[in-house]
Parts: C-alpha cells; sequence; structure tokens
C-alpha cells in the first residue's frame, strides 16, 4: 500500500507476540491516532478551518503527532513543550514548522505541568484564533481509537482479552476499551501510574528519579473516565526501566518507558489469569531515553525477580511496585462507590 501522508503509515501499530498469552501493540508514536481523529472531527464539525493555528501543551509523543496532523491538515501548531522534551523532538517539531515554547530545566515534573498550563491559558486569551487542543480535558482525542480497537478486535478474536497501558490524559486506553466493550467482548482494563500522579491517589510520592513522562499527571484530566478500569499498577522509574531492558534483552523491542511499565505490569497479570489474552500498549521507541534509562541497563534488576506489593486501600499504596483491583470505581475517594481514600 502507498499511503498519500506518513501519519496513515505510522498510526497503526505493529502486533508482537510475547507469550503464549501476551501481544505488544508497538507504535512508533501512538498518539498519531488521538490527534488525527481529533483534527479530523473538528474539521468536520466546522469549529476549526484550514490556516487556523492548534496549541497545546505535551511532553513529547502528542507534540509530533499533532504537529504531524496539522502538517496533513493545512493547520498551524503550536507547542508549549515540557522541560523532557528531548532534543530530537524538538528539532522535527520546529522543520515541521512548529513554533515552540518549551518550559525551563525543572526536577519537579508538577511545577512544570502547570507552568505549561498557564502558557496555554496566556496564549489563548492573547491570541483567541488559536485553538486549544485541549488534550487533557477534551473527548474528541478519543474518536481515533475506534480504529485501533477495530484493529484489536479483528487481530485477537475470540477470547477474553485484557488490555495492559498507561493512564497518561487517558484517552489511549479509554478510547481503545469503549469500543471493544460496546463490540461485546469481555475487555479488562489495568492502568499504569506513576508514583507521584494525582490521577489516582499516589500524589503524596516522590520517584526522584521519575522521567516517565506522559503516564501521570499533577493536576486533574478530564479525559480520564476512573470508571472504566478494573486494575491499576503504580511503578516507578527503577522498576520501569527493568521493564523495557528486559523487552529488549528479551524479544529486541527498543521501546519506552511507559511500555517497560506496561510490559512488567503484564506479565504479573498474565500469570494470574492465563486464560487471558493480554495486550500491551507500547505508546512510543526508546530513543529518548537512551541516555537516562537504557544506558544504565546494567542497573536494571530482572523482572522475573519482582513482585508488586498487593492493596485493597489506597492508604496501603508505596513504592515501587503497587497493584490494587480497582473494579470500575469512581475517584475521587469519599464519591459513591468509591475506593477508601487517605
Amino acid at each position: 500500500m502507498v499511503h498519500e501522508h506518513i501519519t496513515d503509515a505510522i498510526k497503526a501499530p505493529d502486533l508482537v507476540r510475547l507469550s503464549a498469552n501476551t501481544v505488544l501493540a508497538r507504535f512508533e508514536t501512538l498518539k498519531v491516532y488521538a490527534a488525527l481523529g481529533a483534527v479530523r472531527t473538528l474539521l468536520e464539525r466546522g469549529v476549526i478551518r484550514p490556516g487556523q493555528t492548534l496549541v497545546d501543551s505535551s511532553s513529547g509523543i502528542y507534540a509530533l503527532a499533532l504537529a504531524m496532523a496539522a502538517h496533513r491538515h493545512g493547520l498551524r501548531c503550536h507547542i508549549v513543550a515540557s522541560t523532557t522534551v528531548d532534543a530530537t523532538t524538538r528539532v522535527q517539531l520546529e522543520i515541521l514548522g512548529t513554533t515552540i515554547d518549551q518550559m525551563p530545566p525543572s526536577d519537579d515534573l508538577r511545577l512544570d505541568q502547570r507552568r505549561r498550563v498557564a502558557r496555554v491559558r496566556e496564549l489563548v486569551a492573547a491570541r483567541p484564533d488559536m485553538h486549544w487542543m485541549r488534550q487533557y480535558h477534551d473527548a474528541v482525542h478519543y474518536a481515533g481509537y475506534r480504529e485501533f480497537a477495530a484493529l484489536v478486535a479483528s487481530a485477537l478474536p475470540g477470547r477474553e482479552l485484557t488490555v495492559v497501558g498507561s493512564v497518561g490524559t487517558g484517552s489511549s486506553t479509554g478510547g481503545l476499551i469503549l469500543p471493544l466493550r460496546q463490540h461485546g467482548l469481555d475487555a479488562r482494563l489495568v492502568g499504569i501510574q506513576p508514583f507521584g500522579s494525582v490521577t489516582f491517589g499516589s500524589e503524596r510520592f516522590l520517584d526522584p528519579e521519575a522521567i516517565i513522562a506522559g503516564i501521570g499527571s499533577a493536576i486533574p484530566f478530564a479525559n480520564v473516565r476512573h470508571r472504566l478500569y478494573d486494575g491499576l499498577h503504580w511503578i516507578d522509574f527503577r522498576h520501569a526501566m527493568a521493564g523495557s531492558v528486559g523487552l529488549l534483552r528479551g524479544h529486541a523491542v527498543f521501546a519506552g518507558l511507559s511500555t517497560g511499565a506496561a510490559h512488567l505490569a503484564a506479565r504479573w497479570e498474565a500469570a494470574r489469569r492465563p486464560e487471558r489474552t493480554h495486550l500491551v500498549i507500547g505508546a512510543d521507541t526508546g530513543h529518548r531515553y537512551a541516555e537516562r534509562a537504557f544506558a544504565r541497563h546494567r542497573e536494571a534488576p530482572d523482572p522475573r525477580t519482582l513482585k508488586p506489593h498487593q492493596i485493597t486501600e489506597l492508604t496501603d499504596l508505596r513504592p515501587p511496585w503497587s497493584v490494587m483491583e480497582w473494579g470500575r470505581r469512581p475517584y475521587p475517594p469519599g464519591e459513591p462507590g468509591g475506593p477508601t481514600g487517605r
């Protein structure tokens, strides 16, 4: 097949079998689905028009996905970039014509995220012609993942399915699991969180080495629908690194830290529920983590020696790795039917 644009060529994942009951959906850039689906939907609705400037905050892969979607549809793009955005991503954005505000260096990813959102608000107030994509809050980002769901349903038919992926903004896991369940599949959703994220109550912890961009949040995200999740794993940097290094060593797959964390969690889930097929979401390649994580591969523990702390209440949450049956409940704690709070 000859594609009309690079986004068509890279949006779909490669499906790689890791074990008898585990399959990896390995993306170059997962959020191409989100960005393309959102931009096409907004154009169809007349919310945006060709030539208009799209603006959003990003820690990396959404920025590049949005820039490519804008390139495809004749739109301009402005990114308020996290301090974690690497030089390779930045130079691609610049060549694509994207204008960039990058936050100053910071070890505090919470501060970095708040600064980015504040800067976007300033830009939109000063330039009403800009359209704020609001990847954290606008459910239009769910739209593109229906195509991914159709691919999964076709490739993995007829078995109970568990999807294991980082929560992040909520749209990738939520956008996949909703159409799968709507088509009658027995689809279980297991989310991955870093310590320090407010999304599922780990904000009281600090992971000093955390550079797992995009899988947690310092602010609430409206696109996270807590009731979709059956289980949660909270995983620190060292364990995510072990998962990524193990994936490369065992399967020759070079993928990012969020994929490593999902791989580690899926190994544990698959051993406990061998009758189910486990789909690991591999959001991006490992290139932006080459120096900060993969270069330290000798420090990475063997994933086979690691196991989580199993909890039933958020009060028992603790690093470096905790797991909880979430049971499709709401959050924050205190809402009817919600899990026990702190």
